[in-house]
């Protein structure tokens, strides 16, 4: 497949240097996908974690119910690399 590039409005092919650069970027982005994907994965994992952040204060006792869903927060990455890893799916949240 040849590439092309545009320059003063004019179509011009990739030389060889260029097509062999585009082509390590291009493999290095995607080889770089599953840690895109884990880092994804670890952002919600914190979002969810942060939104019950409240409930481990000193002047809060926590529930089991709370502590278990943390837990299994926390762990979550043991299991799965990927939110779109088969049967991956977040704790279901306790009641407060």
């Amino acid at each position: 497949m040849t590439r092309y590039k545009m320059i003063n409005g004019e179509r011009i092919a990739y030389t060889a240097e260029e097509e062999k650069a585009r082509d390590a970027r291009e493999k290095a982005w995607a080889d770089g996908q599953s840690d895109r994907d884990l880092a994804d994965l670890r952002e919600q994992r914190n979002i969810l974690l942060k939104a019950t952040d409240w409930t481990a204060s000193s002047d809060v006792t926590m529930s089991d119910s709370m502590r278990s869903y943390r837990q299994q927060l926390r762990d979550i990455t043991k299991t799965y690399q990927s939110m779109n890893d088969d049967g991956f799916a977040f704790p279901t949240k306790p009641k407060e």
